[in-house]
């Protein structure tokens, strides 16, 4: 029971830091919905997803590389993050030379050129943040992960509403005040886990360059794959319709993540557990239970948030945002396959397989591209919506059935199946009837039946975490 104890105590050392930062993008939406536009907060969100599609470009990915590398016992730490951090500045190095072409990005009444340093300076820390975050994350060093996560929170907090609310800098206090608080975690990572001693002065680091850049540049053209079916629709519903129907759904896309963020705390520990177990006999055994758990997790939490998404949505943004919940429960069926697609890139990410991890997003992509251009001129942004969901099925069955080669997990599909059509007839009832005290009797009924579908995984989780806590408790007295 060892290593289900470890994965509980990681999980919940995640909890404490990524739950805070997590939580923060809900709480802050009430404020920033009211200081900004629907278009200024549609062209805010395109600046910040464009950083995030050119941050493993520039990087190589390296971050990732960083992770892996610093969990193999056998490796110098020192030559995973020397190598990590030169990379990172050579490639914003060739970056710079890129400003001019990048510039002249335009569409419709988006014009990326008007915050063209920002972006810059932008992917430069963020990209060095992850590059901190991950490496600290595989040195074992979890709390000083966990504190970084509630610093951040607290730092973001503060530069939002002092940028955006005291200052009114619109999109680009929005942008300053996340570059601001990353720049902050990166001070944070190198006092407290004294980064600076891990830079070799080396020229090269022999072989360990070499291992490092071949596990991590196909994950290049993967994580762009995976920025395509996340952030695509909204360049192409800006391009069919408008900043404006972009800032509504990029509304919506927030309340969906909430099933991210209890997946994410689990999965950030779950990559370590997988690393570490992924040469025993009863592997197979392992990652079944755990998936076991973490999709019945994944699935009650998604059909609560339909239950309740007109609440939520009422909460969390301005009223002239409001009807962006029409948008919501498609998207959270869209969100909780991205989790379970997550959970079988631990398979991929264990057996160094990053070129697999490549070819199953292929499939979503191409899936997603197809359908967002015959659906969203049809149906708008609940086009998009559609397509996202049928892209993150898709690569769900392609790995489900790749991954046997390396583990054979039991996916229980007639359950799993069982559990989408819920969230289907949870999400067309909704829809279709909007309101009334019938239509929330039938949510609450669905949603009592997964409760019950996943009662026992559910239970085991929180006797495990529970277990973990008493005896802590035990200790201390």
């Amino acid at each position: 029971m060892d290593k289900y104890k470890k994965l509980a105590s990681n999980t919940i050392i995640f909890a404490i830091g990524t739950f805070s930062s997590k939580v923060l993008s809900f709480l802050l939406m009430p404020f920033v919905t009211r200081m900004m536009t629907s278009g200024d907060y549609g062209s805010a969100d395109l600046v910040q997803q464009t950083v995030n599609v050119l941050i493993p470009i520039v990087t190589l990915q390296v971050n990732s590389a960083a992770l892996r590398f610093s969990l193999d016992k056998a490796k110098n730490k020192s030559d995973v993050f020397t190598v990590g951090v030169r990379t990172t500045l050579a490639g914003f190095v060739v970056f710079l030379f890129l400003a001019y072409p990048i510039s002249l990005i335009e569409i419709n009444d988006f014009k990326l050129g008007d915050y063209i340093i920002l972006v810059y300076v932008f992917v430069l820390v963020s990209g060095m943040r992850q590059l901190c975050q991950q490496f600290v994350r595989g040195s074992g060093h979890v709390k000083l992960f966990a504190v970084d996560g509630i610093i951040a929170t607290a730092t973001t907090l503060l530069f939002t509403f002092l940028f955006l609310g005291v200052f009114k800098w619109g999109v680009t206090g929005y942008i300053v005040a996340i570059i601001a608080s990353d720049a902050c975690s990166i001070i944070f990572y190198t006092i407290t886990a004294k980064l600076y001693r891990y830079l070799s002065p080396r020229l090269f680091e022999k072989g360990i360059t070499g291992q490092m850049l071949k596990y991590c540049v196909p994950l290049i053209p993967t994580v762009i794959l995976w920025w395509i079916i996340n952030v695509s629709d909204r360049y192409m519903i800006t391009y069919f319709i408008g900043s404006s129907e972009n800032g509504l759904y990029t509304a919506a896309s927030k309340i969906p993540n909430f099933v991210v963020l209890f997946a994410q705390i689990f999965i950030d520990a779950w990559q370590l557990s997988a690393v570490d177990e992924y040469e025993s006999e009863s592997r197979g055994e392992f990652f079944t239970k755990v998936f076991r758990v973490y999709s019945g997790g994944v699935f009650a939490v998604a059909s609560a948030l339909i239950l309740f998404c007109q609440l939520f949505t009422k909460i969390l943004v301005a009223p002239s945002y409001y009807e962006s919940w029409n948008y919501v429960p498609i998207l959270i069926i869209a969100t909780t396959y991205s989790c379970i697609v997550n959970f079988l890139a631990s398979v991929y990410m264990a057996e160094k397989k990053s070129l697999m991890s490549l070819v199953t997003a292929m499939t979503g992509t191409v899936t997603n591209i197809v359908l967002n251009l015959i659906l969203i001129p049809k149906l708008g942004a609940t086009g998009a919506a559609i397509a996202t969901v049928t892209a993150f099925v898709v690569v769900f069955i392609t790995r489900a059935i790749n991954t046997r080669k390396y583990i054979k997990i039991n996916f229980k599909l007639p359950l799993m199946i069982i559990e989408t059509v819920l969230l289907v007839v949870q999400t067309f009832l909704m829809l279709y009837f909007k309101e009334g005290v019938l239509l929330y009797v039938a949510e609450s009924v669905l949603l009592a039946v997964m409760l019950l579908l996943n009662i026992k995984p559910i239970t085991e989780l929180a006797k495990l975490i529970f277990t973990k806590f008493l005896k802590r408790g035990k200790k201390n007295l």
